[in-house]
């Protein structure tokens, strides 16, 4: 399994994810900067902190899980799967070409270390439900299922059914986090349609909510890292919902909508590369 990463090792592994979905998005010419780059810490932290997971065994049975329920965010899964060592970084340059291993929305036949594949929003947290269940009835309790959703993502209705299950379940392996940017497609999610206090909803649904900044490390390694114990404390499923930025790191992006779909120019991707301190070090 892999050793968990210092704080500072985690930031800069967060740096160096976003230098590559830039890179990589530019490369395709398409995707989904905003929503990547506003989840780039968490997953940062997932994947170098709190994981139990061993890129040269991705199906080993003891592993924790991952699913990118949020699918059109695949660049930011698939800069931390690179950065972890669970395919060569110069697949990151192949983004959504015909015959690449790395195609719009994670596709677990083509790409190692995907669990699941995704993109029709909603669905993840039932499928991450599916697979925690599974696990417990083949007696493996230690395996946690992590379940990243968007926020916009929430206004589906399979979510709460979700949530539901989960709780009536006491699915206790089952940690969900919310990339809590306040964007969506069409615009700012209050107006789309309001999600109100998300960590309520969740909480009415009998899961334990947790908020935090989501793009603070520190707190990202506590609260992320002990999702699973305060879980088990309570016995019941626990949320953590994380207050983003959409497009972080970049000046031009953050907190717009209209990066949620959009690649940059190769003049603005130079612009973003260089306040991102990329130095010509990606794929």
């Amino acid at each position: 399994m892999a050793e968990g990463r210092s704080p500072d090792e985690l930031r800069e592994l967060a740096r160096r994810m976003r230098c590559d979905i830039v890179s990589m998005l530019t490369e395709a010419g398409s995707g989904h900067p905003g929503g990547s780059l506003s989840a780039a810490d968490i997953v940062a932290t997932l994947y170098g902190s709190v994981l139990r997971h061993d890129p040269a065994q991705p199906a080993l049975p003891e592993r924790d899980r991952f699913v990118l329920s949020k699918g059109h965010a695949a660049p930011v899964l698939y800069a931390a799967l690179a950065e972890t060592g669970y395919f060569d970084r110069t697949h990151l340059g192949t983004l959504r070409k015909l015959g690449s291993i790395l195609q719009g929305h994670p596709d677990c036949k083509k790409t190692p270390g995907v669990e699941v594949s995704t993109g029709s929003l909603g669905q993840g947290l039932a499928i991450s439900n599916g697979m925690a269940l599974s696990l417990r009835l083949d007696g493996m309790m230690e395996p946690t299922v992590y379940c990243l959703l968007g926020d916009g993502e929430l206004q589906e209705g399979e979510v709460w059914e979700a949530a539901m299950f989960a709780s009536h379940h006491g699915l206790t392996n089952v940690v969900a986090i919310v990339d809590n940017n306040g964007l969506q497609i069409d615009g700012a999610c209050s107006e789309v349609m309001c999600l109100g206090e998300i960590a309520h909803k969740f909480a009415a649904f009998g899961w334990e909510a947790v908020e935090c900044d989501g793009h603070d490390i520190g707190t990202l390694v506590r609260v992320l890292g002990g999702a699973r114990a305060r879980a088990e404390a309570g016995g019941k499923p626990v949320v953590v919902v994380c207050s983003t930025i959409k497009g972080k790191g970049v000046s031009f992006m953050q907190g717009l909508a209209d990066w949620h779909g959009k690649t940059p120019t190769a003049e603005q991707a130079a612009t973003a590369l260089a306040e991102l301190g990329c130095n010509g070090e990606v794929a």
